[in-house]
């Protein structure tokens, strides 16, 4: 238990005299010297030289020891994975990303994200035995214990149980967890909600997903269902899950089939496809098509946010994934028709963790597991 504490305030701190434990501990001097001691002979922590001093004895000073495994981040997102090795202070050492947008059978999408984790790993220089755990964000209802109970469309993608499958390869624990709700995770640790508690955060760009946060804790529900967005079929105005990018997509490939429109999207179009990155391009120009396709989805997105934000009165709604940079440009028109829906609208922010917010997330996922269970974990192989 006196451990426990001290290591606590370890991981938040960044150097600690013996005197700074004792005050934040409660501890007695010999006790916090002794419980150091035996963090130091664990590896958890470091003793730093303690300077010179001019009179008396130096205090001893004690650092976490961020080094003393790391942890990985992964995304796997229905066209990409991305992992994120990082050390215990939560700074990233490696990033690695594969495409899976062509992958049908469910064992080469399994084997992807096996070569994703490997190729991160080499770049840090981190072996297997030096990684304490994985957070994995899915794009699946997940529950409270890390468990997906429904036969979900996106887990059919893989052969088997991906977590115990992982896991067998690497011989480290994985962590499950639906991707919004670490979205979450990381607007909260890194992002634009830091020190806000009552949060939303909308992963915005092939269809809608959400995390809920609510006085500091992620909302799961009785079987992980909690955020699901499948309740936007029944919304007048909305109708689908489908998200901003998709809509943006789907609007300027019609506009350009249609020989009566002028727009400059028709010059951007490959072979008739139009990009949400080409529409959000043409509008900032000043294209009136492209223009009016963003109006559209700021109104539709509006009922979207207004929804949420009167079901579960969060401070704050921040839009998310890939298409969070564009977003920016939907903000005006979006808290127009906002003031329109609620007389207390939740303010709307775009994340600045771009396609990054779920893998940080992860990450913040897994140190939560290593600060609480750290006292259980064998440390693996260190280099000095």
């Amino acid at each position: 238990m006196n451990a426990g504490k001290v290591l606590g305030v370890l991981t938040r701190a960044r150097v600690m005299t013996g005197t700074g434990l004792i005050e934040a501990t409660g501890l007695t001097r010999a006790t916090v010297h002794a419980v150091c001691n035996d963090l130091i002979s664990m590896g958890w922590v470091v003793e730093l030289d303690p300077g010179r001093t001019s009179v008396g004895r130096p205090s001893r000073r004690f650092e976490y020891n961020n080094h003393a495994g790391y942890v990985l981040g992964i995304d796997i997102g229905a066209s990409k994975t991305t992992v994120l090795v990082s050390d215990l202070r939560g700074e990233t050492v490696a990033k690695a990303g594969r495409s899976a947008a062509d992958v049908k059978e469910p064992a080469e999408r399994t084997e992807i994200v096996h070569e994703t984790v490997i190729e991160a790993l080499a770049s840090a220089g981190v072996s297997n035995e030096e990684v304490l755990v994985a957070g994995v964000g899915v794009a699946a209802p997940v529950d409270r214990e890390g468990k997906i109970l429904v036969d979900d469309e996106f887990w059919r993608r893989f052969d088997g149980d991906l977590a115990k499958r992982l896991t067998e390869l690497h011989g480290w624990p994985v962590l499950l967890e639906n991707d919004a709700n670490l979205a979450t995770l990381g607007e909260h640790w890194r992002g634009e909600a830091r020190n806000v508690d009552d949060l939303v955060v909308l992963l915005a760009g092939e269809r809608f997903g959400s995390g809920l946060m609510d006085s500091g804790r992620l909302l799961h529900g009785s079987r992980g269902g909690a955020g699901e967005m499948v309740f936007l079929k029944l919304i007048e105005g909305v109708g689908d899950t489908h998200g901003i990018a998709r809509i943006a997509r789907e609007n300027g490939t019609a506009a350009v089939a249609d020989p009566s429109v002028e727009t400059s999207l028709r010059k951007l179009a490959d072979g008739g496809e139009v990009t949400a990155e080409q529409v959000f391009s043409a509008a900032a120009d000043g294209d009136a098509v492209a223009l009016g396709i963003l109006q559209d989805i700021a109104a539709r997105t509006a009922r979207v946010i207004a929804t949420v934000g009167i079901l579960f009165n969060p401070e704050l709604v921040v839009l998310g994934g890939a298409v969070a940079a564009a977003a920016a440009a939907l903000l005006p028109d979006l808290e127009k028709h906002l003031a329109g829906y609620t007389s207390t609208p939740p303010r709307v922010a775009v994340s600045s963790l771009g396609d990054a917010i779920v893998s940080v997330g992860a990450v913040r996922h897994a140190l939560n597991y290593v600060e609480q269970h750290a006292l259980d974990l064998e440390l693996g192989s260190r280099p000095e």
